[in-house]
């Protein structure tokens, strides 16, 4: 058993996943609206910085946070968007889900 095939056969069942084909529609539905297009990427920008914020120490401001909070409130108003977060956001499930699997699988050859 080679492992490194085994994790190309993992990936190729994630990305076949409902989950995936969805997510993976969604944001091309979203690209290529160039109004939808604009919005994500703002968002996306403002939302690295306060995630680079974070990674390094710095907590952001309950202003920024609620300024966050503003901007996905408006974002998630176009379709597009709104059906790429949550593409997004069910997606994240299963790959956390079986992230977790192997990591606590894994757990035993460090004990």
């Amino acid at each position: 058993m080679n492992v490194y095939d085994k994790a190309y056969e993992l990936t190729k069942a994630l990305q076949e996943t409902e989950e995936a084909q969805e997510l993976k529609a969604a944001l091309t539905a979203a690209r290529n609206d160039p109004e939808a297009k604009r919005m994500m990427e703002d968002f996306r920008d403002k939302q690295t910085v306060l995630q680079q914020k974070m990674m390094e120490g710095e907590q952001p401001s309950q202003e920024e946070m609620e300024m966050m909070n503003k901007l996905y409130e408006v974002v998630t108003l176009n379709p597009l968007l709104n059906r790429t977060f949550d593409a997004e956001r069910r997606f994240s499930i299963i790959f956390d889900d079986v992230t977790k699997i192997v990591t606590e699988s894994l757990k035993t050859i460090m004990e």
